[in-house]
């Protein structure tokens, strides 16, 4: 079988772990009545708190997370494809992990995903994110295969940097996925277009379920959780409405072959010798 349903669920996930839990729980069951196979969640499902002390005193350990307990057991009651954009996660030694999970239908961790690249930013509105001093940088990509295609796995920020869904593409995967707590400012300006830019130049489905509205810790994100085919047609958007909800569409896989076989980038791509770095200023 080459189609599938697939949902996103957006969230405006609060400093609470157990209340975000229960709004998940209700969300993806909705999802399922709609017929979704596969239900993604954003970013910082789990619980979005920019301060370190409140998130560490909040989060567990993978071995004690009541959220892995619950949505392991949701995915197995409703029997689909529940991917966890991320949870915020003890990863020991005062180290934070901020990580994805995708649960098959029988419960079972399909496949796990820490962030990479982490968000270190200055915006000019004063806003600042400094993602480093709080979690520890992923290493390594991850692809989860499902019954109807592989899946290339990551998390907001990488969104940006583009040789990751091109590693994804070249390895087999027709569906990319960035789930995300995109901040107001960047979603407005660079949101749709990256979205639709990572399909396009793979030929490849994108699916990202994304964070919206104002929370408790006072950040503002972005919303818009979106589907969008191989050609970079967007196939469903949450458009301006903050806070949870749930969209669907329909994916046919074999699009993405054709889209590659219209525009075959992955096969013209040619190795090149990158250009000379500009000389070090010497030191005096």
């Amino acid at each position: 079988v080459m189609t599938f349903r697939a949902a996103c669920i957006q969230l405006c996930s609060t400093t609470d772990v157990a209340e975000n839990i229960a709004i998940v729980d209700g969300l993806v069951r909705q999802a399922k009545a709609e017929g979704a196979d596969y239900v993604q969640t954003p970013e910082m499902t789990n619980i979005v708190q920019r301060s370190r002390k409140d998130l560490s005193q909040q989060i567990r350990g993978e071995e004690d997370d009541p959220s892995i307990r619950a949505f392991s057991a949701l995915a197995r009651e409703l029997g689909i494809v529940l991917h966890i954009g991320s949870l915020a996660l003890d990863a020991g030694g005062g180290k934070i992990a901020n990580r994805a999970y995708l649960f098959g239908p029988d419960g079972g961790v399909v496949v796990r995903y820490d962030k990479i690249h982490l968000f270190d930013v200055d915006l000019p509105n004063g806003e600042s994110w400094r993602e480093s001093s709080v979690y520890v940088p992923g290493e390594q990509a991850e692809i989860a295969d499902l019954a109807w295609c592989r899946l290339g796995v990551s998390i907001c920020y990488d969104v940006r940097f583009p040789a990751l869904y091109r590693a994804y593409a070249h390895a087999g995967a027709s569906v990319l996925s960035a789930p995300a707590a995109f901040t107001r400012q960047t979603g407005e300006a660079h949101w749709h277009v990256l979205q639709r830019a990572r399909a396009i130049e793979n030929g490849a489905f994108m699916i990202s379920a994304a964070q919206a509205g104002l929370h408790g810790d006072g950040r503002e994100t972005y919303g818009h959780s979106i589907i969008v085919d191989p050609w970079g047609a967007v196939l469903a958007d949450a458009g301006d409405n903050t806070g949870p909800g749930v969209i669907v569409a329909d994916l046919d896989v074999a699009l993405s072959a054709d889209a590659r076989q219209r525009i075959p980038a992955l096969k013209n791509e040619r190795a090149f010798r990158p250009p000379a770095a500009p000389e070090l200023a010497k030191s005096a």
